[in-house]
Protein backbone atom coordinates (compact mmCIF):
# COMPACT_ATOMS: atom_id res chain seq x y z
CA UNK A 1 0.00 0.00 0.00
CA UNK A 2 1.17 3.37 -1.14
CA UNK A 3 2.20 5.60 1.74
CA UNK A 4 0.56 9.29 2.52
CA UNK A 5 3.85 11.52 0.91
CA UNK A 6 3.87 8.67 -2.32
CA UNK A 7 0.09 9.02 -2.57
CA UNK A 8 0.09 12.92 -2.49
CA UNK A 9 2.98 12.89 -4.92
CA UNK A 10 1.43 10.53 -7.69
CA UNK A 11 -1.93 12.49 -7.10
CA UNK A 12 0.33 15.54 -7.93
CA UNK A 13 1.71 13.99 -11.08
CA UNK A 14 -1.62 12.46 -11.99
CA UNK A 15 -2.94 16.22 -12.15
CA UNK A 16 -0.09 17.41 -13.83
CA UNK A 17 -0.70 15.01 -16.46
CA UNK A 18 -4.52 15.85 -16.88
CA UNK A 19 -3.74 19.78 -17.03
CA UNK A 20 -1.13 19.10 -19.79
CA UNK A 21 -3.43 17.22 -22.28
CA UNK A 22 -4.48 20.33 -24.91
CA UNK A 23 -0.66 21.04 -24.98
CA UNK A 24 0.30 17.51 -26.02
CA UNK A 25 -2.84 16.68 -28.08
CA UNK A 26 -1.34 19.99 -29.95
CA UNK A 27 1.85 19.28 -30.45
CA UNK A 28 0.78 16.28 -32.38
CA UNK A 29 4.08 14.40 -32.14
CA UNK A 30 5.66 12.18 -29.45
CA UNK A 31 7.00 14.64 -26.62
CA UNK A 32 9.69 13.98 -24.39
CA UNK A 33 10.10 14.51 -20.71
CA UNK A 34 12.95 14.67 -18.26
CA UNK A 35 13.19 14.62 -14.49
CA UNK A 36 13.61 18.58 -13.76
CA UNK A 37 16.51 19.95 -12.64
CA UNK A 38 18.72 18.45 -10.03
CA UNK A 39 17.01 15.69 -10.36
CA UNK A 40 18.88 12.02 -12.19
CA UNK A 41 18.23 8.36 -11.95
CA UNK A 42 19.84 4.83 -12.96
CA UNK A 43 18.96 3.17 -15.41
CA UNK A 44 16.96 0.51 -13.63
CA UNK A 45 15.11 3.39 -11.83
CA UNK A 46 14.36 4.93 -15.34
CA UNK A 47 12.16 1.67 -16.12
CA UNK A 48 10.03 2.18 -12.94
CA UNK A 49 9.24 5.94 -13.83
CA UNK A 50 8.54 4.91 -17.15
CA UNK A 51 6.08 2.51 -16.02
CA UNK A 52 4.69 4.63 -13.92
CA UNK A 53 4.21 7.21 -16.20
CA UNK A 54 3.11 5.55 -18.70
CA UNK A 55 0.16 4.01 -16.35
CA UNK A 56 -1.23 7.32 -15.45
CA UNK A 57 -0.87 8.56 -18.99
CA UNK A 58 -2.81 6.22 -20.68
CA UNK A 59 -5.87 6.50 -17.39
CA UNK A 60 -5.57 10.16 -18.35
CA UNK A 61 -6.13 9.64 -21.79
CA UNK A 62 -2.58 11.23 -22.75
CA UNK A 63 -1.55 10.02 -25.54
CA UNK A 64 2.21 11.05 -26.66
CA UNK A 65 4.31 11.40 -23.66
CA UNK A 66 7.96 9.85 -23.89
CA UNK A 67 10.80 9.59 -20.91
CA UNK A 68 13.14 10.55 -22.77
CA UNK A 69 17.19 8.40 -22.56
CA UNK A 70 20.45 10.67 -22.38
CA UNK A 71 18.65 14.36 -23.14
CA UNK A 72 19.77 17.48 -21.03
CA UNK A 73 16.65 19.44 -20.38
CA UNK A 74 18.40 22.37 -22.41
CA UNK A 75 18.11 20.05 -25.29
CA UNK A 76 14.50 19.67 -25.33
CA UNK A 77 12.49 21.80 -27.04
CA UNK A 78 10.36 24.49 -26.54
CA UNK A 79 7.06 22.57 -25.18
CA UNK A 80 8.91 19.50 -23.95
CA UNK A 81 10.73 21.89 -21.29
CA UNK A 82 7.40 23.25 -20.56
CA UNK A 83 5.82 19.85 -19.92
CA UNK A 84 8.65 18.80 -18.27
CA UNK A 85 8.63 21.04 -15.99
CA UNK A 86 4.71 20.75 -15.37
CA UNK A 87 4.72 17.45 -14.95
CA UNK A 88 7.99 17.47 -12.25
CA UNK A 89 9.08 14.26 -12.29
CA UNK A 90 12.38 13.95 -9.90
CA UNK A 91 9.78 15.87 -7.33
CA UNK A 92 7.64 13.03 -7.64
CA UNK A 93 10.25 10.47 -7.60
CA UNK A 94 11.70 11.99 -4.97
CA UNK A 95 8.52 11.70 -2.66
CA UNK A 96 6.77 8.76 -3.57
CA UNK A 97 10.41 6.33 -4.42
CA UNK A 98 9.96 3.72 -7.06
CA UNK A 99 6.73 2.06 -7.13
CA UNK A 100 6.49 -1.77 -7.04
CA UNK A 101 4.25 -3.19 -10.34
CA UNK A 102 2.10 -4.54 -7.74
CA UNK A 103 1.11 -0.96 -6.65
CA UNK A 104 0.10 0.06 -10.06
CA UNK A 105 -3.50 -0.60 -9.86
CA UNK A 106 -3.82 1.61 -7.05
CA UNK A 107 -1.86 4.35 -9.01
CA UNK A 108 -4.65 3.51 -11.65
CA UNK A 109 -7.06 4.29 -9.13
CA UNK A 110 -5.32 7.97 -8.20
CA UNK A 111 -5.06 8.78 -11.77
CA UNK A 112 -8.77 7.81 -12.26
CA UNK A 113 -9.87 10.54 -9.32
CA UNK A 114 -7.54 13.67 -10.81
CA UNK A 115 -9.21 12.80 -14.18
CA UNK A 116 -12.47 12.63 -12.39
CA UNK A 117 -11.95 16.28 -10.71
CA UNK A 118 -10.21 17.67 -13.58
CA UNK A 119 -11.65 20.86 -15.12
CA UNK A 120 -12.98 18.57 -18.08
CA UNK A 121 -14.83 17.02 -16.10
CA UNK A 122 -16.27 19.21 -13.48
CA UNK A 123 -17.72 21.23 -16.80
CA UNK A 124 -18.66 19.04 -19.04
CA UNK A 125 -17.30 18.91 -22.26
CA UNK A 126 -18.73 18.25 -25.68
CA UNK A 127 -18.14 19.26 -29.40
CA UNK A 128 -20.60 21.01 -31.42
CA UNK A 129 -20.93 22.86 -34.67
CA UNK A 130 -20.99 26.40 -35.52
CA UNK A 131 -23.39 28.12 -38.05
CA UNK A 132 -20.85 27.33 -40.75
CA UNK A 133 -19.33 24.24 -39.52
CA UNK A 134 -16.91 24.81 -37.85
CA UNK A 135 -16.33 22.46 -34.43
CA UNK A 136 -16.59 24.07 -31.29
CA UNK A 137 -15.46 22.97 -28.09
CA UNK A 138 -18.11 23.59 -25.26
CA UNK A 139 -18.21 23.54 -21.68
CA UNK A 140 -20.80 23.99 -19.14
CA UNK A 141 -21.26 23.97 -15.33
CA UNK A 142 -23.34 24.27 -12.17
CA UNK A 143 -27.38 25.54 -12.19
CA UNK A 144 -28.68 28.08 -11.59
CA UNK A 145 -31.56 30.96 -12.39
CA UNK A 146 -28.71 32.92 -14.31
CA UNK A 147 -26.21 32.07 -16.98
CA UNK A 148 -23.02 33.34 -17.15
CA UNK A 149 -20.78 33.11 -20.51
CA UNK A 150 -17.06 33.10 -20.45
CA UNK A 151 -15.07 34.44 -23.43
CA UNK A 152 -11.35 33.05 -22.84
CA UNK A 153 -8.65 34.72 -24.21
CA UNK A 154 -8.34 33.63 -28.06
CA UNK A 155 -6.81 30.68 -28.96
CA UNK A 156 -6.64 30.15 -24.91
CA UNK A 157 -8.05 26.59 -23.57
CA UNK A 158 -11.09 26.92 -21.67
CA UNK A 159 -9.57 25.44 -18.32
CA UNK A 160 -7.74 28.82 -18.15
CA UNK A 161 -10.75 30.59 -16.47
CA UNK A 162 -11.27 27.59 -14.20
CA UNK A 163 -10.87 29.09 -10.59
CA UNK A 164 -13.93 31.59 -12.68
CA UNK A 165 -15.90 28.29 -13.82
CA UNK A 166 -15.20 26.60 -10.77
CA UNK A 167 -16.32 30.37 -8.61
CA UNK A 168 -19.32 31.47 -10.92
CA UNK A 169 -20.84 27.83 -11.25
CA UNK A 170 -22.06 27.38 -7.17
CA UNK A 171 -24.86 29.18 -7.74
CA UNK A 172 -25.21 29.74 -11.76
CA UNK A 173 -24.97 27.83 -14.73
CA UNK A 174 -21.45 29.32 -16.21
CA UNK A 175 -20.60 28.32 -20.41
CA UNK A 176 -17.50 28.89 -21.88
CA UNK A 177 -16.29 27.66 -25.55
CA UNK A 178 -12.73 27.76 -27.27
CA UNK A 179 -11.95 29.50 -30.39
CA UNK A 180 -12.89 27.78 -33.53
CA UNK A 181 -10.78 25.43 -35.06
CA UNK A 182 -8.29 25.58 -33.19
CA UNK A 183 -9.85 22.93 -30.59
CA UNK A 184 -11.55 19.44 -31.54
CA UNK A 185 -10.56 20.15 -35.18
CA UNK A 186 -7.89 17.02 -35.99
CA UNK A 187 -8.71 16.98 -39.86
CA UNK A 188 -7.73 20.07 -41.84
CA UNK A 189 -10.58 22.96 -41.97
CA UNK A 190 -9.08 25.29 -45.15
CA UNK A 191 -9.54 29.13 -44.43
CA UNK A 192 -12.77 28.85 -42.66
CA UNK A 193 -14.29 32.03 -40.82
CA UNK A 194 -12.18 34.35 -38.70
CA UNK A 195 -14.17 37.48 -38.97
CA UNK A 196 -15.08 39.05 -35.46
CA UNK A 197 -18.54 38.79 -36.48
CA UNK A 198 -17.99 34.94 -36.94
CA UNK A 199 -16.47 34.54 -33.28
CA UNK A 200 -19.27 36.77 -31.94
CA UNK A 201 -21.77 34.29 -33.30
CA UNK A 202 -20.04 31.73 -31.88
CA UNK A 203 -21.14 33.15 -28.86
CA UNK A 204 -24.93 32.90 -29.72
CA UNK A 205 -24.12 29.50 -31.07
CA UNK A 206 -23.18 28.46 -27.20
CA UNK A 207 -25.91 29.99 -25.44
CA UNK A 208 -28.73 28.18 -28.41
CA UNK A 209 -27.42 25.29 -27.77
CA UNK A 210 -27.73 25.31 -23.95
CA UNK A 211 -30.98 26.92 -24.41
CA UNK A 212 -29.80 30.04 -22.68
CA UNK A 213 -32.24 32.85 -24.04
CA UNK A 214 -30.04 35.56 -22.16
CA UNK A 215 -26.33 35.52 -20.13
CA UNK A 216 -24.30 37.79 -18.27
CA UNK A 217 -21.04 38.02 -20.47
CA UNK A 218 -16.99 37.84 -18.89
CA UNK A 219 -14.34 38.65 -21.82
CA UNK A 220 -10.82 38.30 -21.24
CA UNK A 221 -8.25 39.94 -23.66
CA UNK A 222 -9.06 39.30 -26.94
CA UNK A 223 -12.35 37.64 -26.11
CA UNK A 224 -13.53 41.36 -24.30
CA UNK A 225 -13.72 42.35 -28.27
CA UNK A 226 -16.23 39.37 -29.28
CA UNK A 227 -18.25 40.21 -26.08
CA UNK A 228 -18.79 43.99 -26.64
CA UNK A 229 -19.53 43.13 -30.84
CA UNK A 230 -21.75 40.35 -28.88
CA UNK A 231 -23.67 43.00 -27.05
CA UNK A 232 -23.91 45.45 -29.86
CA UNK A 233 -25.30 42.81 -32.05
CA UNK A 234 -28.08 41.38 -30.03
CA UNK A 235 -28.20 43.70 -26.76
CA UNK A 236 -31.27 41.90 -25.42
CA UNK A 237 -29.27 38.59 -25.15
CA UNK A 238 -26.90 40.09 -22.93
CA UNK A 239 -27.76 40.98 -19.20
CA UNK A 240 -24.37 42.30 -18.56
CA UNK A 241 -20.69 42.77 -19.14
CA UNK A 242 -17.38 41.85 -17.71
CA UNK A 243 -14.18 43.09 -19.59
CA UNK A 244 -11.06 42.24 -18.25
CA UNK A 245 -7.65 43.45 -19.66
CA UNK A 246 -8.98 43.74 -23.03
CA UNK A 247 -7.17 43.90 -25.94
CA UNK A 248 -8.50 46.48 -27.80
CA UNK A 249 -8.33 47.78 -31.32
CA UNK A 250 -9.36 51.30 -32.83
CA UNK A 251 -9.66 53.13 -36.04
CA UNK A 252 -6.73 55.24 -35.34
CA UNK A 253 -4.57 52.43 -33.42
CA UNK A 254 -5.29 53.48 -30.27
CA UNK A 255 -2.52 53.06 -27.02
CA UNK A 256 -0.60 49.84 -27.22
CA UNK A 257 2.32 48.15 -25.04
CA UNK A 258 5.46 47.01 -26.66
CA UNK A 259 3.90 43.11 -26.14
CA UNK A 260 1.07 44.15 -28.28
CA UNK A 261 2.87 45.99 -30.94
CA UNK A 262 4.81 42.91 -30.91
CA UNK A 263 2.62 40.57 -31.28
CA UNK A 264 0.64 42.23 -33.96
CA UNK A 265 3.60 42.43 -35.97
CA UNK A 266 3.93 38.24 -35.59
CA UNK A 267 0.64 37.76 -36.16
CA UNK A 268 0.71 39.73 -39.22
CA UNK A 269 2.96 38.18 -40.61
CA UNK A 270 2.17 34.64 -39.52
CA UNK A 271 -1.64 34.85 -40.20
CA UNK A 272 -0.39 35.63 -43.73
CA UNK A 273 -0.11 31.74 -45.23
CA UNK A 274 0.68 28.53 -43.87
CA UNK A 275 4.33 28.68 -45.14
CA UNK A 276 4.80 32.43 -43.04
CA UNK A 277 3.52 30.85 -40.17
CA UNK A 278 5.85 27.74 -40.43
CA UNK A 279 8.73 30.45 -40.98
CA UNK A 280 8.29 32.56 -37.73
CA UNK A 281 6.80 29.35 -35.30
CA UNK A 282 10.00 28.20 -33.79
CA UNK A 283 10.96 32.50 -33.01
CA UNK A 284 7.35 33.09 -31.78
CA UNK A 285 7.46 30.69 -29.36
CA UNK A 286 10.72 31.24 -28.06
CA UNK A 287 9.31 34.76 -27.31
CA UNK A 288 6.01 33.52 -25.66
CA UNK A 289 7.84 30.86 -23.57
CA UNK A 290 10.23 33.82 -22.45
CA UNK A 291 6.99 35.81 -21.29
CA UNK A 292 4.99 33.40 -19.58
CA UNK A 293 4.74 32.63 -16.58
CA UNK A 294 6.05 28.98 -15.79
CA UNK A 295 2.50 28.17 -13.78
CA UNK A 296 0.43 29.06 -16.74
CA UNK A 297 2.93 28.44 -20.20
CA UNK A 298 1.47 24.34 -20.12
CA UNK A 299 -2.00 26.23 -21.30
CA UNK A 300 -0.93 29.75 -22.44
CA UNK A 301 1.42 28.14 -24.92
CA UNK A 302 -1.25 25.93 -26.46
CA UNK A 303 -1.81 27.87 -30.19
CA UNK A 304 1.71 27.88 -30.66
CA UNK A 305 2.09 24.28 -30.33
CA UNK A 306 2.71 23.91 -33.90
CA UNK A 307 2.82 25.71 -37.19
CA UNK A 308 -0.70 24.80 -37.96
CA UNK A 309 -2.39 26.10 -34.82
CA UNK A 310 -0.08 29.00 -35.00
CA UNK A 311 -1.67 29.73 -38.47
CA UNK A 312 -4.89 29.34 -37.76
CA UNK A 313 -4.25 31.13 -34.16
CA UNK A 314 -3.14 34.17 -36.08
CA UNK A 315 -5.63 34.17 -37.83
CA UNK A 316 -8.29 34.74 -35.73
CA UNK A 317 -6.95 37.11 -33.40
CA UNK A 318 -5.21 39.27 -36.40
CA UNK A 319 -9.84 39.29 -36.83
CA UNK A 320 -10.29 40.87 -33.42
CA UNK A 321 -7.02 43.31 -32.67
CA UNK A 322 -8.02 44.80 -35.99
CA UNK A 323 -11.27 45.23 -35.24
CA UNK A 324 -12.55 49.18 -34.28
CA UNK A 325 -14.45 48.56 -31.43
CA UNK A 326 -15.13 52.01 -30.94
CA UNK A 327 -17.39 51.92 -33.51
CA UNK A 328 -19.96 49.46 -31.29
CA UNK A 329 -19.72 51.25 -28.26
CA UNK A 330 -22.31 53.44 -28.12
CA UNK A 331 -24.79 50.48 -29.02
CA UNK A 332 -23.73 48.79 -26.19
CA UNK A 333 -26.34 49.93 -23.68
CA UNK A 334 -25.81 46.75 -21.16
CA UNK A 335 -24.45 47.88 -17.44
CA UNK A 336 -20.35 47.27 -18.29
CA UNK A 337 -17.32 46.41 -15.57
CA UNK A 338 -14.53 47.58 -17.26
CA UNK A 339 -11.15 45.68 -15.48
CA UNK A 340 -7.51 46.66 -15.62
CA UNK A 341 -4.29 47.89 -14.10
CA UNK A 342 -2.01 50.50 -14.50
CA UNK A 343 0.95 48.04 -14.61
CA UNK A 344 -0.46 45.58 -17.24
CA UNK A 345 2.52 45.37 -19.82
CA UNK A 346 0.43 43.03 -21.94
CA UNK A 347 -2.42 45.14 -22.96
CA UNK A 348 -2.69 48.84 -22.32
CA UNK A 349 -4.79 50.15 -19.27
CA UNK A 350 -5.30 53.33 -20.96
CA UNK A 351 -7.22 51.31 -23.88
CA UNK A 352 -9.98 49.89 -21.18
CA UNK A 353 -10.26 53.88 -19.70
CA UNK A 354 -11.14 54.52 -23.52
CA UNK A 355 -13.76 52.05 -24.19
CA UNK A 356 -15.32 52.75 -20.28
CA UNK A 357 -14.98 56.05 -21.46
CA UNK A 358 -17.26 56.13 -24.81
CA UNK A 359 -19.79 52.96 -23.45
CA UNK A 360 -22.84 54.48 -22.26
CA UNK A 361 -23.34 52.31 -18.96
CA UNK A 362 -19.72 51.34 -17.73
CA UNK A 363 -18.00 51.05 -14.49
CA UNK A 364 -14.38 51.31 -14.67
CA UNK A 365 -12.47 49.40 -11.94
CA UNK A 366 -8.48 50.58 -12.33
CA UNK A 367 -6.19 49.10 -9.90
CA UNK A 368 -2.67 50.05 -8.97
CA UNK A 369 -1.33 46.41 -9.79
CA UNK A 370 -2.49 43.45 -11.26
CA UNK A 371 -0.68 41.95 -14.43
CA UNK A 372 -2.53 40.44 -17.11
CA UNK A 373 -2.51 36.82 -16.10
CA UNK A 374 -3.81 37.44 -12.77
CA UNK A 375 -7.18 37.89 -14.34
CA UNK A 376 -7.27 34.26 -15.18
CA UNK A 377 -5.86 33.21 -11.57
CA UNK A 378 -7.65 35.13 -9.70
CA UNK A 379 -8.87 34.25 -6.07
CA UNK A 380 -12.07 34.72 -4.67
CA UNK A 381 -11.93 38.48 -3.41
CA UNK A 382 -11.29 39.02 -7.33
CA UNK A 383 -14.32 36.62 -8.47
CA UNK A 384 -16.50 37.80 -5.82
CA UNK A 385 -16.14 41.52 -7.25
CA UNK A 386 -17.16 40.14 -10.62
CA UNK A 387 -20.22 37.91 -9.39
CA UNK A 388 -21.12 41.09 -7.23
CA UNK A 389 -21.32 43.12 -10.26
CA UNK A 390 -23.57 40.89 -12.08
CA UNK A 391 -25.76 40.51 -9.31
CA UNK A 392 -26.42 44.49 -9.40
CA UNK A 393 -26.41 44.53 -12.89
CA UNK A 394 -29.48 42.43 -12.49
CA UNK A 395 -31.04 44.62 -9.98
CA UNK A 396 -30.66 47.97 -11.41
CA UNK A 397 -29.74 47.30 -15.28
CA UNK A 398 -30.02 51.44 -15.74
CA UNK A 399 -26.47 53.56 -15.57
CA UNK A 400 -26.89 56.04 -12.90
CA UNK A 401 -25.59 59.02 -14.89
CA UNK A 402 -24.00 60.04 -18.07
CA UNK A 403 -20.35 58.67 -17.13
CA UNK A 404 -18.43 55.93 -16.44
CA UNK A 405 -17.80 55.46 -12.58
CA UNK A 406 -13.92 55.09 -11.72
CA UNK A 407 -12.81 53.23 -8.87
CA UNK A 408 -9.09 53.16 -8.13
CA UNK A 409 -7.92 50.05 -5.91
CA UNK A 410 -5.10 48.03 -5.15
CA UNK A 411 -4.87 44.42 -6.07
CA UNK A 412 -3.74 42.33 -3.98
Amino acid sequence: MLGREAKSAIERLAAAIVSVRPLVAGVGAPVRVVPNAGHDWPPGHRHAVRRLLDRIARRAGVEGLVLAEDVAFDDLQVFERVVSERLALGDCVRAAGIVPADLLGEVERIAAAAVAAGFDTFAHQETIASNDGVPLQVYSAGVGEETVVLVPACGMPAALTESWVRFLSRDRRVLTWESRGLFGAAEPLGDYAVDSRAQATDLFTVMAHYGAPSAHVVGFCGGAVIALLAAALRPKAIRSLSLWHGAYGFADGGPMTKHEKGMLELTTTAAADRAAATAVHTAFCEVMLTNTPTEVAHLVLYPYASPELLYRYCRLNFALTSTDVGRYLADVPQPTLVVTSRDDHTTHPAASERVAAALPNAHLWLTDHGDHISAFTAGDPLLRTAADFMTRAAESPTPQDDSPRIDVFTRQ
